[in-house]
This record gives C-alpha cells, structure tokens and sequence, in this order.
C-alpha cells in the first residue's frame, strides 16, 4: 500500500489530533477521507446490515429499508425479511432471487434483515482468460489480495460455461440458518453471461460477516441468479476494491435485542453456505 509522507502546520497537525481524538479515527483514515473528498473519488467504506452471527440464529426480521441501503453504495449482497431469497446488489439496483428461480427487481420501500454493500471504485482488475473452476477463480483473487486482515469487493464480468447457485426459502421465524439451508433449492445453468458481486472477509470477522468469500450471482437478462456454490468461464474481467472502512447498522428489533449473539457461528456458517452434500 503506498505511503505518504508530507510536513503540515503546526494548526493543520492539531485540527488533525482533536479530530482523531474525537472521532477514535486513526489520523491516515481522516487524510485520505479528506483526500477523496477532494479529488471526488469514493472512500471504500463496507455498509453493512446486521451481522452473520443474528442470521445463523435466526433472526430475520426486517430492519433497514432497501432506499437506506442503496444510499450507502452500488454493489453488494445480502438477503430479505423471513429468508426470501438471495440479493444482489448490481450497478446500484437491488434483485431478488427467490427460491423458484424467479429474479426481480425490489423498490425502496422494502425492508431487510441482512445485508452489506459499497460504493465499488476498484483498485486492481485483470482479466482471466480460462477459468476451470469456481476454486481457480477464488485463487485468482488471492493472489491479488495483499493482506487477510481489510475487507476486499469483489465483482466479476463475463461469460460462464457454467453457474452453480442457491437460494434460500422463505421460512417461519425460529427456523435457523442450517435449518433453512438444509432444503434450499439448487440451480445449474450453462453458457450464461453476467456479473458476480459479493466480498472478502478476514476470519477475525466471522462473528460479522460470512468469512472467506461470500459471491452472488445476477445473469446478464435479469433472469437468473443466486448464491454463488460454482462456475466455470471464460474471457472474465475480475476487480477488487481494497474496503478499509466499516460501518455496522445494528438491527433495534425485539429478536435481535434479546437474541443469543454468544455462540461461534463458523461450523453453522460453513455448513449453510457450502453445496449440499
């Protein structure tokens, strides 16, 4: 990561001290803040909906409105009140992938329980000519990861040979997240063009996000979609932003309130993302 080094004035320093001071900003987050203001570039900042851990026990309850989210960035995942599918969040417009295959495109005014999104101003893309498998692609963005301790965006443009996704049904309150993914329908489509979306996380974070990687999956048409379990393509543009701001919006409902946030949800997160056995 480049660095800057550059002499300031005694009362620049001092505005810069009582502002960390304040804020609990380390001084390098409120320069380059400041410095994307004024070149116009977005700051990577991860908005995020909820926390991994109040899915896996369960708690779906809407708790933000879809217009909040997209306020917050252009790209990202996620999922809908009572686990009614997958979102993904492409080019600012939010899709719904239900669990009968069918993709739509949600207004504001619906209310979610999870999700995280980013205003994607990428910092590294290359294109991969032949992609065997979803595991080579995965590779292929470790390599461009210089550190397992931020958050990275991820999305990926092109054509695939093949697409592997799930998506969730909606389901009764109480159901936890294994319960629901145990039945949750599978879709497999060949030679379908579209757009990857989703994140990176550090594993010190599972407690918050999904660790690893967490893709979703919009075709091209708006026609299919979902949760991203493999793919195999060709000719695809892959681009990473590095994310170094978090932002965290905690759910006031009743579930998550008096919810038991206490457990490790690493096995249970495992289990539910992954394809069924």
């Amino acid at each position: 990561m480049p660095q800057l080094n550059c002499t300031l004035s005694a009362g620049l320093w001092e505005l810069l001290q009582r502002q960390s001071k304040e804020t609990n900003d380390p001084v390098s987050h409120i320069v380059s803040s400041a410095l994307a203001t004024h070149f116009g570039v977005a700051h990577h900042t991860l908005y995020q909906v909820s926390t991994s851990t109040a899915l896996v026990e369960g708690i779906y309850q809407g708790a933000v409105r879809i217009g909040t989210l997209r306020e917050h960035g252009d790209l990202g995942l996620g999922t809908f009140e009572s686990l009614d599918g997958e979102m993904a969040i492409v080019d600012g417009h939010v899709y719904q992938v239900r669990c009968d295959g069918s993709v739509r495109e949600v207004g504001d005014d619906l209310l979610i329980p999870f999700a995280a999104i980013t205003r994607f101003a990428p910092d590294t893309h290359v294109d991969l000519q032949q992609c065997p498998d979803f595991n080579h692609l995965l590779a292929q963005f470790d390599e461009l990861r210089d550190s397992d301790n931020i958050f990275y965006s991820i999305r990926v443009d092109g054509h695939f040979d093949t697409m592997h996704t799930r998506a969730v049904c909606k389901v009764e309150e109480g159901v936890t997240l294994v319960q629901a993914a145990a039945v949750q329908p599978e879709f497999k489509f060949q030679n379908v063009s579209g757009t990857l979306v989703g994140f990176w996380t550090p594993a010190y974070a599972k407690t918050l996000n999904i660790p690893g990687y967490h893709l979703h999956f919009l075709s091209e048409d708006c026609t299919q979609g979902g949760h991203v379990l493999g793919c195999s393509g060709s000719g695809l543009h892959l681009q990473l932003q590095r994310t170094d701001d978090l932002h965290v919006a905690l759910p006031e409902t009743e579930a998550f309130l008096k919810g038991d946030l206490t457990r490790d949800p690493s096995a249970e997160l495992e289990k539910a993302e992954g394809a069924k056995k």
